[in-house]
């Protein structure tokens, strides 16, 4: 186990803490990962993590790498993953450190001309001084600079465009359509194919809250 960095005793955030089949935060690749990245203050835990993840590993589609992975634990394994993954991964070095983390989307226009849309994914991270605090590790590259400097907000899209909407929720576990796309097999170029979405008249019914 790791220092207990950000030890909290909430309740209601004790779910954020938890290792599932894919946060697998008990996986000692995980661990051992989670243990370099310890040491300070939880802000400077939180801004460790983030950064090893948005600049270590590499985006999937950007640098056009296989497999498409998954769980926390296959993630850093193959140190490559679409932006759901390398948030299944922060979410697990946080929990590791004992710091809650928690899962946000988007719905973005693909092509920046509306219709089709995806999810993207990217975090939350619960901090004493601030509550929670959106983090978007999916990697930089020309256009996107997304950093960690609580309580200020740096996310890799605006998610204003039209048609498009940033969810006000802090799941505490993925949703269920992005495990089930990343979990159908094939390259990242098949993923890219059929990206996870949901569509507003699902909102409701997922507990989704446009913000």
């Amino acid at each position: 186990m790791v220092a207990e960095v950000g030890l909290i005793a909430e309740p209601h955030l004790q779910a954020y803490l938890r290792p599932t089949a894919v946060i697998d935060w008990q996986q000692p690749q995980v661990l051992a990962q989670a243990r370099a990245l310890a040491g300070g203050k939880p802000e400077e835990v939180a801004r460790n993590c983030f950064e090893w993840v948005r600049d270590r590993v590499l985006h999937s589609r950007d640098h056009q790498r296989n497999p498409v992975t998954c769980s926390a634990s296959e993630v850093i394994q193959h140190r490559t993953g679409y932006c759901y993954a390398k948030s299944h991964l922060l979410a697990a070095l946080l929990r590791a450190n004992h710091i809650p983390a928690g899962f946000c989307y988007q719905r973005l226009s693909i092509d920046d001309k509306g219709a089709p849309y995806s999810l993207h994914g990217f975090n939350a991270i619960w901090l004493r001084q601030w509550g929670w605090v959106r983090a978007d590790a999916r990697g930089n590259r020309v256009g996107i600079d997304a950093r960690f400097d609580p309580p200020d907000e740096s996310l890799a899209f605006a998610g204003t465009a039209k048609g498009e909407c940033t969810f006000a929720n802090v799941l505490a576990e993925p949703l269920p359509v992005v495990v089930e796309a990343l979990r159908l097999g094939g390259g990242w170029e098949d993923l890219l194919k059929r990206l996870p979405d949901v569509k507003p008249a699902d909102y409701a019914g997922l507990g989704l809250k446009p913000q």
